[in-house]
């Protein structure tokens, strides 16, 4: 029997043997909802009247609209915060709650549910990290379990290294643009292969955090040396449990991707799978540039984006700064990237998702074009259905923000 990620994740989870299409009951590590799905999740709870089973592995995040804009909103908070503080439940108002699970939580061979799209991000540090529906997660942490089909999965073979100006964010656009937005529906992407060693952690989070956008339950890379590397960093060296990289035979439907032979690309409107290389556009002028997301919002990011910035006196278009977390918002403020950034004009917006989904900090206007680190650009993604994303690299958004038109990086570089 093949041993895929998801099947090894899920046997030791559960403590049997499992293959494609069962339908299995798992133990759930940690479920979390944030601000926009945690009032529906807790209403379900409510429903449910049960409590929470394991209100310490529940985390309630507000980090869609920090600070509230709206009164709507803020009383949204404020059900988050009392239902937390009444259960006993984890609430945290310090960053997006991919990148806080990340940075503090996530876990080999966790299995995590997530009332948000994003949760593969988590996938990068070998767990099975999935997004479900507001009605699942409360059920799951209720009853502290959730039911799955086990999936198939895809195997990415990746080879090669990265060239100069392009960038991990490259690499799950390519591979968006090969198999298409439906190319992995209910499958599981994972990655392997001698290109791994290549890939930083902060990649892997990028990677794992589109893999959505080919349809997937979920992305899940190896728990190898770079993963150990970065939990000791975050002071979690003891939550490392080696998962080690399937192969090629385990792997019935397979995309190779060489790494050294890819180019700065670049998602049109209004699909994720629109894709071209960034020098392929012709003159795409560009009004707003944002840099940071969950996608694109940490430190090594902004040193990207800086590498390119440092040498511009100015800017020809509106520059947005979202970082993902306070960490990284504190590091930022913390080196000369944060001066440069404001002596170009550059708003900075505390951590959260603000205009990547449209609801503060960034609304476009009628007929702009924005260039986005971001994840997802179907029509209306930043507030506007009238306006038109493009999502790319930190390093094309820098070249883009600096000439106001899209750019091939490698040009600045």
């Amino acid at each position: 029997m093949a041993e895929t990620l998801v099947k090894k994740i899920i046997s030791s989870k559960i403590g049997k043997s499992v293959k494609t299409g069962e339908i299995v009951i798992m133990p759930v590590d940690r479920a979390f909802c944030q601000d926009g799905t945690g009032p529906l999740s807790i209403d379900g709870i409510n429903s449910l009247g049960i409590g929470l089973k394991n209100p310490e592995k529940c985390y309630f995040f507000i980090d869609h609209a920090v600070p509230p804009p709206r009164a709507e909103l803020a009383n949204a908070h404020k059900k988050i915060r009392d239902f937390a503080s009444k259960h006993k439940a984890n609430c945290i108002m310090r960053g997006i709650c991919h990148q806080m699970m990340v940075e503090e939580f996530s876990s080999p061979y966790d299995v995590m549910v997530g009332a948000d799209s994003h949760t593969p991000t988590s996938g990068a540090l070998g767990c099975f990290a999935a997004g479900f529906g507001s009605t699942d997660v409360a059920s799951a942490m209720a009853t502290g379990a959730v039911w799955l089909k086990v999936p198939e999965s895809l195997g990415i073979e990746l080879k090669g290294n990265l060239n100069k100006g392009v960038s991990p964010k490259d690499v799950i656009i390519d591979i968006i643009g090969k198999i298409g937005a439906d190319g992995a529906t209910y499958k599981v992407m994972e990655f392997f292969g001698e290109g791994l060693k290549n890939l930083s952690m902060d990649g892997r989070f990028t990677i794992a955090n589109m893999t959505i956008e080919a349809g997937a339950k979920t992305g899940i890379f190896p728990a190898d040396e770079v993963v150990m590397e970065y939990l000791k960093s975050r002071g979690r060296v003891s939550d490392y449990r080696e998962l080690p990289a399937s192969s090629a035979d385990d792997y019935e439907d397979k995309v190779v991707l060489h790494m050294d032979k890819l180019v700065p690309m670049v998602s049109a409107p209004h699909q994720v799978d629109n894709v071209a290389g960034a020098s392929e556009l012709g003159n795409v002028k560009v009004d707003v540039v944002m840099i940071g997301t969950c996608t694109n919002g940490r430190f090594s990011d902004f040193e990207a984006a800086y590498e390119i910035l440092k040498k511009a006196d100015s800017i020809k278009t509106n520059l947005i700064i979202a970082p993902a977390s306070n960490t990284v918002l504190k590091k930022l403020s913390e080196s000369v990237m944060f001066k440069k950034f404001v002596d170009l004009g550059a708003s900075i917006i505390p951590p959260g998702c603000g205009p990547c989904c449209g609801v503060h900090a960034g609304i476009l206007a009628d007929g702009a074009t924005a260039f986005s680190t971001a994840n997802r650009n179907f029509k209306g993604r930043m507030g506007n259905p009238e306006s038109f994303v493009y999502l790319g690299s930190p390093w094309t958004a820098a070249a883009t923000a600096i000439t106001g038109k899209i750019m091939d990086p490698r040009e600045f570089l």
